[in-house]
């Protein structure tokens, strides 16, 4: 049975299971629109800009253990995913973009709505197609599914010509794919975790150190059996956050540019450093040269080989799917592993830099965005969802929410991408109905995709949005503050719209918070009263409240600057 190009997409997408395609339409895809109009099986969720569609894609993974997929036509369409793309691309993120081009006979010739999707996407995505021939379409897009899924994940963006969807072609889908020139290591190499596993066990003063690959090779369970075994101190990246329970006492706390003091002084003066899916990038270690001045051992953990010695120089390299190794790794200390007895003294370090109690912060007459984020963690019982844009807001949301679940903290960690907060929200309720999901923002970056509040009135989506108002963009006022000589240049939004009306008007519910007092009743209120409705808190924030510990640009882990200090 021969049936159309865009037909084939559509039941390529439903041989994937795919339950959901974030997308915008146009003419370029108008076919695949009119496929989907004739079936149930695949939901189709209408945003208002494609930047979201992205980025609820991005979420729509994130959250889950599946991959996100996007459809959006060409021309300005495609490069309204940009941002979304990178951001995916940064964090490692599978997802599938689906792009419409002009008919194949006018590429290249400056059409109405080409842009030439393979060459400004490919620096920004882990693979991307052009499909020329219907005949390719269905293997295609079978390949863009499993280099999205396997190895060190990432967006696939699959660009497919008009003409190419209304061509007719017979539907063979692959059960499976074999690429010669893709092969990821899954295994890690038996000797190199052996050795990994001696080196744990002369360490005098070591540390496990997490990233986002524990999160996306669903590796938390093994990490937190190997942690608890070993019984040595946890640290974590900001994408690595419930990776490990963060209320086992084990848990130090996140490291790096604001990282607890007892977690990046551990991660400074190990003897033992057991990175597992993290990469050492320049926001955890600070700077290289203060970094290389203590003497390490290093074992690093990562399915991407090219992220070995990268930045830091490594002893044991084992590459691997994290959960492959760690379950290897279980079988080896459960034969009988024994910690150095000075482990015991160790630790002992620890709880003294633990007293410094580094996150400790003044409440005053005025709203503390930590005390929200700690009130959030309360009513929520430590359940939510947690999505963040970028700024002073994440960085609070990531320091005093108490994360126990792997994929309940959704943010953009490598690209620093302003605006996801609240896409990411609509991913997360599609790939979770029914769960809890606070939107924790600013108000410069909430209004960067407030539009979005439009879809979610659309489908109901019960996002609470708690947005931290200080009047200003608080991170770069920070910065300002500090490294500028108070010079606040451009950092002030003097014009911002009353939030309240504003998700009135979207039909929302909206609720001003401007006393500590209102803080907990308004949390509370939002997810009993309100629990099926999107409600937008704006809590009017102390405009001086600033994030530490804070690591200087081009300053050391033991360099922090700590509140107590000013």
């Amino acid at each position: 049975m021969m049936i159309s190009g865009a037909e084939i997409v559509v039941r390529c997408l439903q041989e994937e299971k795919v339950e959901c395609v974030f997308g915008y339409p146009g003419g370029s895809v108008l076919h695949i629109y009119d496929a989907l109009f004739k079936q149930d099986e695949v939901k189709h969720i209408l945003v208002r800009h494609e930047q979201a569609a992205a980025h609820a894609a991005d979420a729509y993974s994130r959250s889950s253990k599946k991959v996100g997929v996007a459809l959006v036509t060409s021309g300005p369409g495609v490069t309204n995913t940009i941002t979304g793309i990178a951001t995916a691309y940064m964090d490692s993120i599978p997802m599938v973009v689906l792009c419409g081009q002009v008919p194949t006979q006018y590429i290249g010739q400056d059409a109405f709505q080409e842009c030439d999707t393979v060459g400004v996407t490919r620096p920004c995505v882990k693979h991307n197609f052009l499909v020329k021939d219907v005949k390719d379409l269905a293997i295609t897009i079978k390949k863009a599914f499993h280099i999205a899924a396997t190895g060190r994940p990432g967006p696939v963006v699959v660009d497919i010509p008009k003409d190419v969807t209304a061509q007719m072609a017979k539907f063979e889908y692959p059960k499976s794919i074999q690429m010669r020139s893709y092969n990821p290591v899954v295994k890690g190499h038996l000797g190199q975790i052996k050795k990994a596993a001696q080196l744990l066990q002369s360490a005098k003063r070591p540390i496990i150190y997490i990233g986002g690959g524990v999160i996306l090779s669903n590796a938390a369970g093994q990490l937190t059996a190997v942690a608890q075994k070993l019984n040595f101190p946890v640290t974590s990246t900001l994408m690595g956050l419930g990776g490990y329970p963060a209320t086992d006492r084990r848990f130090i706390g996140m490291l790096g540019m604001h990282g607890t003091f007892e977690a990046n002084n551990a991660m400074h003066y190990a003897d033992v450093i057991f990175a597992v899916g993290a990469r050492f990038d320049d926001r955890v270690i600070g700077n290289p040269e203060h970094f290389g001045e203590e003497k390490r051992r290093v074992i690093h953990v990562d399915i991407d080989p090219s992220s070995i010695s990268k930045r830091v120089k490594v002893d044991v390299p084992i590459v691997g799917n994290v959960a492959d190794v760690l379950d290897e790794m279980l079988k080896l200390i459960d034969e009988g592993f024994s910690a150095d007895p000075e482990v015991a003294d160790w630790w002992r370090q620890i709880d003294a830099w633990r007293d410094r109690k580094s996150l400790a912060y003044r409440q005053n007459e005025r709203i503390m965005p930590q005390f929200v984020v700690e009130k959030l963690y309360e009513v929520t019982k430590g359940e939510a969802f947690i999505t963040s844009d970028v700024g002073q807001h994440q960085m609070f949301a990531a320091q005093y929410y108490k994360f126990n679940q792997p994929r309940r903290w959704i943010n953009s960690g490598g690209l620093g991408t302003m605006g996801v907060g609240l896409p990411y929200g609509m991913g997360v309720l599609m790939a979770n109905p029914g769960a809890q999901v606070a939107c924790v923002t600013g108000e410069g970056s909430i209004q960067m995709c407030i539009q979005e509040l439009s879809t979610c009135k659309h489908y109901g989506f019960p996002i609470k949005i708690i947005n931290l108002n200080n009047g200003m963009l608080g991170m770069v006022r920070q910065w300002q503050e500090m490294f500028y000589s108070k010079r606040y240049s451009q950092s002030y939004v003097s014009s911002l719209p009353d939030f309240v009306k504003l998700a009135e008007a979207y039909g929302h519910v909206g609720i001003k918070i401007e006393r500590p007092e209102e803080v907990e009743p308004a949390l509370r209120k939002a997810f009993t009263e309100h629990k099926d409705d999107l409600v937008f808190m704006d809590f009017i924030i102390d405009p001086t409240a600033n994030v530490f510990p804070m690591v200087a640009a081009g300053k050391g882990l033991t360099e922090m600057i700590l509140a107590e200090e000013l």
